[in-house]
């Protein structure tokens, strides 16, 4: 991986783990989901506009396709995203969903399209497996067996991180397909898959505007971190990926549970913090390995 695309990855991590950090502490739904956004609609106008008015007349189907596929796609991660910080900890789901992701797609390549995973994959696996454990609790887990309202609550994480990683492994590959092999700007397809998010998540804030403006009054302000800064991160990975393969932009991505594990154990104060740092560890170079495997 060329120098410059790694440097963007590792800046977009910590662009990553810091709006995940600012969803959790907001607590929101899929009206929390529609401010940001909104927000991200108006800031990033200018830029979105104008980019827009120089390429988008040049888009055909197939680019709408992928733009509509990818708003969908996000729109249901993002949603499953914020239930899972709602019932669950960050530091059980995020890493989870950024792990789970790249090891989901090595498997159905293994499985389904006759790719052979080495001896260095499997270490992969192995890594990724053994990070789970230590992020779902480690040998707490087994202190958990006794507790039935934290053992729900670590199954709960399980549960939306994995789902929360499907969905991320999809949208990951959509996108990758419209930036390197449909040369779409990295910049519009977010931007513009943006109106299609908009339209799944309008109704859920019109359909009670006393609670959704009581919930704006709570939320403005993670709102405005989310929305602003949110579209930057995911920007910049999909300008790696127009210069350094997709399969091994994807792993780096999760150095971005290096920060969050770290963050969300200091500014959340969830529990077994150094369990769950050492577990986003393994996770990130379980996932490397794959890649490089």
């Amino acid at each position: 991986m060329p120098a410059s695309a790694f440097a963007l990855v590792i800046l977009a991590g910590l662009i990553h783990a810091s709006w995940n950090i600012a969803a959790k502490k907001a607590g929101g739904d899929a009206r929390f989901a529609c401010f940001t956004g909104l927000i991200m609609m108006i800031f990033w106008a200018p830029l979105g506009l104008w980019l827009g008015w120089q390429q988008v007349p040049k888009w055909g189907v197939a680019e709408w396709a992928l733009v509509v596929v990818s708003g969908i796609l996000h729109v249901v991660y993002y949603i499953v995203l914020l239930r899972g910080y709602r019932r669950a900890d960050l530091t059980v789901v995020y890493p989870l969903a950024r792990g789970s992701g790249p090891l989901l797609t090595s498997l159905v390549a293994v499985i389904f399209l006759g790719e052979q995973l080495s001896a260095l994959g499997a270490v992969g696996v192995l890594g990724v497996v053994l990070g789970v454990f230590f992020i779902a609790g480690g040998p707490g887990l087994f202190r958990a067996a006794h507790d039935p309202a934290q053992r729900l609550r670590v199954l709960k994480g399980v549960r939306y991180g994995l789902v929360t990683g499907a969905f991320i492994a999809t949208y990951t590959v959509v996108d990758g397909y419209a930036v390197k092999w449909m040369l779409m700007s990295p910049i519009l397809v977010d931007y513009f898959g943006n109106f299609v998010r908009l339209v799944f998540l309008l109704p859920s804030v019109l359909r009670d505007r006393a609670t959704a403006s009581l919930l704006w009054s709570q939320q403005w302000k993670y709102a405005l971190i989310v929305g602003i800064i949110s579209p930057v991160s995911y920007v910049l990975v999909l300008y790696a990926v127009q210069v350094a393969p997709l399969s091994h932009v994807a792993p780096a991505r999760e150095v971005s549970m290096l920060f969050a594990a770290l963050l969300g154990g200091h500014l959340l104060g969830e529990g077994d913090r150094w369990a769950r740092l050492g577990g986003a560890a393994l996770i990130a170079a379980g996932v490397m390995a794959l890649a490089l495997g």
